[in-house]
């Protein structure tokens, strides 16, 4: 079989939609003739952590792993939830404080291009060994963060072995890159960095057309477009049954740029003028909320209608999309973003309820959601069609009629996508 390493520094039980990308592939791979191994630090420091994933990883999967030397360990000693969400990418646009200037600032400058650089060396050294032994075919890096692009480079320089860049996020565009207070010096080495990776890896994958597009302007190498996906497994469960109020769900993290006024404005006025509406009506935050959300709920007399579960494990999130009347998807208001499709829109998808997705003009989901025919978008300027879709969907949800019959969303399974996956390893 073809044998496959896989760089990856998220992996159960790191939480999050990073972790189950190369997870659903790695799950997948063996049956379309290909043979995965998977390299991961032994020590990491999630951000977010969801034990229930171990059960998803292969019993026969080899893994191999070392220990990796992370800064935020000594940052959490000046504050530890600063330091978390920094490391998660939860980073507040205003007020912030002297010590999350400085956590930024050390974080832009000091960790090119990040903090977890200090895993590339021992990676080089432990994997050189393992490359030949194990005879392996192609070396896959999937970032963020980055530094593990620096791991294949280091790697592909001295073996000369195929190597696949996996990006499933974009580097120096990535919108949270603006917020790390870089120095001139430390924003031309980040660029430095991404075009030496980009020109140096034999191919390249991303995760949509908007980061292809992007990544040509930077190199000629060939690059693959595959999103990430649902397991068929959650397609296939049997509904639990639907919420009895009318739940406006989002799920996954809301970070204070992504903060849809127009939306809180929109149903501040329909729980003021109806009330009904008022009795019924349910908004549901599950994961990560940043506290500019929470302040703007609470400003547009939201609150008492907001449920906030804060982070579950992934089987309960699929759980809460299920059961929801109506799924929120929304991206930060960015030209950034454009090409930003969220892990958790294809499982909504296979949650087959309504999509309410907010974002900026020419946001590559909203595309999808649209040709999908699986809900609705609007921009971050539109509130009164926004405010008549959420009272039209009310009024369906009364008579039990709210519903929506999307089209093509098989091609987005985890199966599928493998497929294509396998198909640029073994035939190309």
């Amino acid at each position: 079989m073809h044998k496959v390493l896989i760089i990856t520094y998220y992996w159960p039980p790191a939480g999050g939609p990073g972790v189950q990308r190369w997870l659903k592939f790695v799950k997948y791979l063996p049956e379309n003739g290909i043979l995965p191994l998977v390299y991961v630090p032994k020590n990491p420091t999630y951000p977010i952590v969801d034990p229930s994933l171990n059960k998803e990883v292969p019993k026969d999967l080899e893994v191999y792993s070392t220990n990796i030397f992370e800064p935020y360990n000594i940052a959490s000693f000046f504050g530890k939830k600063k330091a978390r969400q920094i490391s998660s990418g939860v980073i507040a646009s205003q007020d912030q404080s002297t010590l999350e200037k400085l956590l930024l600032w050390i974080r832009g400058n000091l960790f090119i291009p990040d903090a977890r650089k200090f895993w590339i060396k021992p990676s080089f050294d432990y994997l050189l060994p393992i490359i030949k032994e194990q005879q392996i075919d192609t070396i896959i890096t999937t970032g963020p963060p980055h530094s593990i692009h620096l791991i294949g480079l280091a790697l592909s320089e001295h073996t000369k072995i195929r190597w696949i860049a996996d990006f499933r996020d974009p580097w120096t565009s990535i919108s949270y890159h603006k917020k790390l207070r870089l120095s001139k010096k430390a924003k031309e080495k980040h660029k430095s960095l991404e075009k030496q990776v980009l020109q140096s890896c034999d191919e390249l994958i991303v995760t949509s057309e908007t980061t292809k597009l992007e990544f040509e302007k930077l190199t000629a190498k060939r690059i693959h477009v595959i999103t990430n996906g649902f397991d068929v497994a959650i397609s296939t469960l049997k509904p639990e049954g639907l919420d009895v109020k009318f739940s406006l769900s989002h799920i996954g993290s809301m970070l204070s740029d992504r903060n849809p006024l127009n939306l809180w404005v929109a149903i501040s006025e329909l729980l003021h003028e109806n009330k009904v509406f008022k009795d019924l009506f349910k908004l549901q935050l599950v994961g990560v909320v940043g506290e500019q959300v929470l302040q703007s709920l609470k400003d547009y007399g939201i609150m008492d209608n907001t449920i906030y579960k804060g982070y579950v494990s992934h089987q309960e999130a699929i759980e809460f999309q299920r059961r929801s009347q109506v799924l929120l998807l929304v991206e930060i208001d960015s030209q950034e973003t454009q090409g930003i499709i969220p892990g958790k829109l294809f499982e909504y998808f296979a949650a087959k309820r309504p999509i309410l997705g907010i974002g900026p003009k020419k946001w590559e989901a909203g595309d999808m959601i649209i040709d999908s025919k699986a809900g609705v978008v609007f921009d971050y300027l539109n509130k009164q069609e926004l405010k008549e879709l959420l009272l039209n969907w009310f009024n369906l949800f009364l008579q039990e009629k709210l519903k929506v019959e999307s089209v093509h969303i098989e091609k987005y399974s985890r199966k599928s996508l493998t497929l294509k996956l396998a198909q640029k390893l073994l035939w190309e």
